[in-house]
């Protein structure tokens, strides 16, 4: 007698949702006993910075090659090659996995001078991005990847250890035999909490990067977020227009909400750039004699500011749109944007130029996913 399984022809549900990864950025202070361990721990980071960077641009160099060493083989009649463990397939050209190729290499190179868990990390992100984007690269629309000094480390969230709570309310915690302490300070972003949270074992750290910017570190330190169980319908839909004259255009079909002003997003960070251009002009009249640094000082702190600003606006409207949907219980949200052509069309190429559609874009879709509300973009 034959089984019949019951679920054969059930239809089958929606994909599975990638985890939700929250990041929170926290300064954080070297903890040396004396001076002079303390100028160790910084010139050790300093020099994992360093090799973090070459070791990026050889673990995507040797993807690359390995992937277009059939086209290599041109000159050599019926020679055929496949990326494969030989232990695993005969045909196989590697004595390894093909992950492991690079991690062997760059532990060859490294070893002693890096923690390898470091490196470790450092190959699987590397090799993750270029598996994302090879099919571009063999089609020839995009170029391989450039990493430049200055890329974040890699860490292993296990490799932090020792956590503990000072008494002046800051964390101290060990990495790779390097003492740290965080540096909350006023705390807007309620980065505390998370990591009393963390100390208590309710979260836990996922992989994250250390931040060397400006002599100073930062940790970007990963967390998961739980989806947030809403009571949503997904018959239920909010049609949303993303524009450069209006941000946000929200329909729900008993009303129409518009969301930010053109001037409301232009007028503050025209001025930043206005701000910068009078300091380039009136900085030509400083005296030299005291370095460059010194006379690029005024202007250094133009520099971020522009870029925090549109940040913070692209959170508040997106954050509006989402609770839009869960006031409706909308389940579903449908995003039209504005394509650049259309853009031209209306002789706002100054607008557009100005205009962060794609990172408005982006928030809206993580906030959404947070909720289990379902993002289509037209």
């Amino acid at each position: 007698m034959s089984t019949v399984d019951p679920n054969a022809n059930a239809i089958p549900g929606p994909p599975a949702r990638p985890p939700q990864v929250l990041t929170r950025r926290i300064q954080i202070l070297v903890q040396g006993e004396t001076k002079e361990e303390t100028r160790a721990a910084w010139q050790k980071l300093t020099d994992w910075q360093r090799i973090v960077a070459r070791a990026a641009n050889w673990i995507a160099t040797h993807h690359y090659v390995q992937e277009n060493l059939k086209e290599l083989f041109y000159l050599t009649d019926g020679t055929r090659v496949k990326l494969a463990d030989v232990k695993k397939d005969e045909s196989g050209i590697l004595t390894t996995s093909r992950m492991n190729t690079t991690y062997r290499l760059l532990s060859e190179k490294f070893k002693g001078q890096i923690p390898m868990t470091i490196i470790s990390s450092l190959n699987r992100r590397i090799v993750s991005v270029f598996d994302k984007e090879k099919l571009e690269y063999r089609e020839g629309t995009r170029s391989l990847r450039t990493y430049k000094a200055g890329l974040p480390i890699p860490i292993a969230g296990s490799d932090l250890i020792h956590l503990a709570l000072t008494d002046g309310g800051d964390y101290n915690f060990v990495l790779y035999g390097l003492h740290f302490r965080t540096n909350l300070g006023r705390d807007k972003s309620g980065n505390a909490g998370v990591m009393q949270q963390l100390l208590e074992g309710k979260i836990k750290l996922l992989n994250s990067t250390l931040e060397i910017r400006k002599h100073k570190i930062f940790l970007l330190a990963a967390f998961p977020v739980e989806e947030r169980h809403v009571q949503l319908s997904p018959d239920i839909r909010v049609t949303a227009h993303l524009s450069v004259s209006i941000p946000i255009v929200a329909e729900t079909g008993q009303e129409r909400i518009e969301i930010g002003t053109r001037e409301e997003f232009l007028h503050r960070r025209l001025a930043i750039q206005e701000g910068m251009q009078r300091m380039q002009t009136t900085m030509s009249t400083n005296r030299g004699g005291k370095g460059r640094k010194k006379k690029m000082q005024a202007l250094e702190r133009f520099h971020d500011k522009e870029k925090n600003y549109v940040n913070t606006r692209l959170h508040q409207y997106s954050a509006r749109l989402i609770a839009i949907c869960l006031r409706h219980s909308a389940g579903l949200l449908v995003l039209h944007g504005q394509s650049e052509k259309e853009a031209r069309t209306q002789e706002d190429e100054f607008l557009l130029r100005n205009w962060s559609y794609y990172g408005l874009k982006e928030k809206i879709s993580y906030k959404a996913a947070k909720y289990g509300i379902t993002v289509v973009t037209r």
